[in-house]
Order: C-alpha cells, then structure tokens, then sequence
C-alpha cells in the first residue's frame, strides 16, 4: 500500500502511532474521526510516561530534585507553545484544561465589563463551547447577543458580518475552523474589521491549530484558544493565548494556590502572569506531553503536511460529489480536514455503526452545533474527518464502506 503523498512519508509518521496497528472487527483500524481527537505518536506517550518515572512531583517551589525537573520540563513546555503559536512573550501563555476552559476564562471576565447595550457577536457555525458560554456571558451582564449568518454551502456571510459590527460590539468570538463543517475563516480580516469598531476578538483555535501556521501576532486578535488533544497532545490540557496589555489584569477566573502574591484573612492580592489565571495544581504531565506533541509536529515538513490534508479532503469531496445518495453538508470554497454529510433514507447513527463494523471510525450527531444543524435543516451528519497520518487508500476505503452502508440500509 502506497502512504506517501509528495515529500510527506505518511509510512513512516504511521509506525509512530501504535493505535493505528490494531484491528477492529477483524479489519485494520481507519481512524477518520480526528476532528473530536487525534491520535498520540510514541515521542507524546513516552513523554508522559518519563515524566511520571523520573520526576513526578509538583512544579514551583519544592525544594527538592525532583520538583525542579518537573518544573523545568513543564515551563520548557510553555515556551514551546510561544513559539509555535508566535506569541510576544511566553507570559502570554496560560494552561487550561482545553478551550472550553479557555473560553470560559475570557467569557468570565469579559461578563464582569459588559453593560446593557453592548453587544457580542458570533457566528452560525460555533461550536456550543463558544455559543452556549457567550450566550451566558450576555445573559449575566444584560447584553445583547448577535449571530453573524452564513451561506447555504457553510461559508460566513462576510456582508452580513460587517453590517451587524456597530460602536456597540465589545467582543467578537469566532471560530478558526468549523468543527462541523470544515469551512475556514478569514479570521485575519474578521478580526481586522472588528478591531475597527474597537472590540476585542476571541479565535476558537480548536480546529486550527493542527494544521500548522498560527500566527497570534499576524491574526491580530486578543485571544486564541485550543486544546492539547486535537494537536497529538494528551486530553485535558489546552491554551489560552492573550496579549499581555490584555491579560495583565483580566478578570481571576479561578482562586487558590499558585495564582496569589499575598494573602490576609482580609484580602488577598493576585501573582503575576501567567500565574494569575493558572490556580492550584496544574496538569504537569498533560503540558510536558503538550510540548512533547508541539515537538513531534514542527519536525515534520509542515508544507509537505498541508499538501497531503488539501490531497485527502481533494479526493474525498471528488468521490462524495460522484456518489449516488450521498449530499455533503457544507461546500465552503475554503474548507479543510472535514467531510460532513447524509445518505438518503438513512440515520447519521446507522451509517456510523454499519462503518465501525467494517473497522472506520467516524462521528455522527450534532457535533455540538445544534443551532447550526437546524440552520442547515438536518438532524445531525455523519462526519469524517482527516489527519495527516490518514492515507488516499482510507478515503478510498471509505466510499466502499459507504457503498455497502447504503445498500443495507436502503
């Protein structure tokens, strides 16, 4: 079976993933759900592993060995994320447990500054975490709520985007890539028009990030989040980005050990960034294999691996056009990694279980955009998803799998 795409050896990136040898069902796994979470290479699980045999202890101010290692190896990792993501200052970088996380530290502290009659504005295609979380941050503060619309194949109404920026938006929250359609944004000129009205903008960085390329300082915007599991990291560990004149005294989300200078049983005053938005016991283990992950992607020809993404998502938008019953469900012209669609006749859930049987792991549902699925008039998508460890043979082992779907479930 031939794996390599150009200057990409997707043979070689494959062995370092043991998950991918097993079979399921009697069928080598095809793992097309990348879009929930990527899988993790050897360089992140040993990462881990070593830190727990040699150094596990807690980070800062131990007196000992083993606290000094693993505090090393952990704010090592924090500059690792500086420079991959571009950041000014590697006190820009704060620990979360993820961007849901990271977005409620910003919707938290943005609800304590929000007024009756400001307004925040959105997108029709975000995921709950940066819908559901601004919605709230309006409903505690009194302002209003606005949804910039999209177009039927899945790409932001860029009009109507900028007739809805007023002298009333404080903030506007907007998402790299669609989780659920794929559609990428152009979050630089997005951001760009929003700052003309003076708002500060948040980038849900959840899909973006591991397709390489993010630069904070060039998008222009306030915030970026993401999480360590959808960029060959561990689960339970992300990033929550910010300019430093913007952080330096943003709301607490959090109180406890680690983010304080001094306290009294009066009062108590807040350390300095990054501590301040980091209290208590950190997730040491997640960010040493955050770092490890950053590590493993930049070694890679990151041209070579966008060149493979633009292969698989050419050749399986190509096949799902010539398939009989099969509709996609958002055809932006710009879309990455994500082929989100129906079977006439048929449930998501169906097609996503006849799939498993045959070994092809993808996701169904909602894919926590329910307003979106009903602005699109479906129930939900199955949804496949690409990463660069996946290979043009599983796309075309996917459209077999969906030709035996269909005649079953027709």
């Amino acid at each position: 079976m031939t794996t390599s795409t150009g200057a990409l050896n997707v043979e070689q990136i494959r062995s370092q993933f043991p998950i991918l040898q097993q079979q399921i069902e009697g069928k080598p796994l095809i793992y097309l759900d990348n879009a929930a979470t990527t899988q993790k290479p050897l360089a992140v699980i040993q990462a881990i592993t070593d830190f727990y045999t040699q150094c596990n202890a807690n980070v800062h101010r131990g007196a000992h060995h083993l606290s000094d290692e693993a505090t090393r190896r952990y704010e090592k990792a924090r500059d690792r994320v500086a420079t991959f993501i571009q950041a000014d200052s590697r006190k820009e970088v704060i620990w979360t447990s993820g961007t849901t996380e990271g977005i409620n530290i910003v919707a938290n502290g943005m609800a304590q500054r929000l007024q009756q009659g400001d307004e925040v504005l959105v997108s029709e295609m975000e995921h709950h975490a940066n819908l559901v979380t601004w919605q709230q941050a309006c409903v505690r503060s009194g302002a209003t709520l606005k949804v910039a619309p999209i177009h039927d194949n899945g790409a932001l109404n860029l009009e109507a985007f900028q007739s809805l920026l007023s002298d009333k938006t404080r903030f506007v929250a907007l998402p790299h890539i669609s989780n659920a359609l794929g559609t990428v944004n152009p979050i630089k000129e997005l951001t760009a028009l929003a700052k003309q009205k003076g708002a500060l903008v948040l980038i849900d960085g959840a899909q973006g990030v591991a397709h390489g390329n993010v630069n904070v300082a060039d998008i222009g915007c306030d915030f970026y989040a993401f999480s360590g599991h959808k960029l060959f990291g561990p689960t339970g560990i992300g990033v929550l980005w910010g300019k430093e004149n913007v952080l330096q005294d943003w709301p607490v989300w959090q109180t406890g050990g680690e983010m304080i200078a001094r306290v009294t049983y009066e009062c108590s005053t807040w350390g300095e960034l990054p501590n301040r938005l980091e209290a208590g016991t950190p997730n040491i283990a997640g960010a040493i294999g955050l770092g490890a992950a950053i590590d493993w992607f930049m070694s890679l020809d990151l041209s070579a691996v966008q060149a493979h993404e633009q292969a698989l998502m050419a050749s399986a938008l190509e096949q799902a056009e010539a398939f009989e019953g099969l509709k996609i469900i958002g055809n932006a012209p710009t879309k990455i990694g994500v082929l989100s669609f129906i079977l006439q006749g048929s449930h998501p859930a169906d097609v996503g279980f006849i799939l498993d049987r045959q070994g092809i792991a993808i996701r169904t549902g909602d894919h926590c955009a329910q307003p979106l699925m009903r602005r699109l008039d479906v129930p939900g998508t199955a949804r496949a998803s690409f990463s660069l460890y996946n290979t043009l043979e599983e796309v075309d082992a996917l459209f077999v799998a969906l030709k035996k779907a269909r005649d079953m479930l027709a």
